[in-house]
């Protein structure tokens, strides 16, 4: 994640699709970052390690109203998803999306931050919106290959 142009954050997440089509989130690897130094790493877990355990940031099948759980590492990462929306459009650096899933995120770690998510099929997380202050997160591009 970059603010004004400026690395602030740099994650590799850990995801598998299972033979429902369901989309499983394994953990992530996170580095917050000021002056291009790590200034924490909150927020890394890895499932089967230390009782972190994985959870689903897409279902194969949503509905509206569907409440599940995405992660699990106590006091470390809780977060919460709930379907509130299936055919939403957004637009962003990358392009315009139609019938994106929008998810409404919350963890008890940090009881006042809500935000959407819209993730598009066969592309992934497009949009991430702050419920409160209307900060956004952007798909910019897409890298194919390794």
């Amino acid at each position: 994640m970059t603010t004004n142009g400026v690395l602030t954050e740099d994650t590799l997440d850990w995801f598998a699709q299972d033979t429902t089509g369901n989309v499983w989130y394994f953990g992530e690897n996170t580095h917050e970052l000021a002056d291009s130094l790590i200034t924490t790493i909150d927020g890394t877990f890895m499932a089967g390690v230390d009782g972190a355990q994985p959870g689903i940031i897409m279902e194969a099948h949503p509905a509206i109203g569907d409440f599940y759980r995405q992660e699990f590492d106590l006091d470390n990462a809780e977060d919460f998803a709930e379907v509130v929306g299936l055919s939403d459009a957004v637009t962003v650096p990358y392009g315009t999306f139609t019938n994106c899933l929008n998810t409404r995120e919350t963890t008890p770690l940090e009881p006042d931050l809500f935000e959407h998510k819209f993730y598009f099929a066969g592309v992934g997380n497009v949009l991430a919106t702050d419920e409160t202050t209307g900060a956004r997160t952007e798909l910019i591009q897409v890298k194919t290959g390794q």
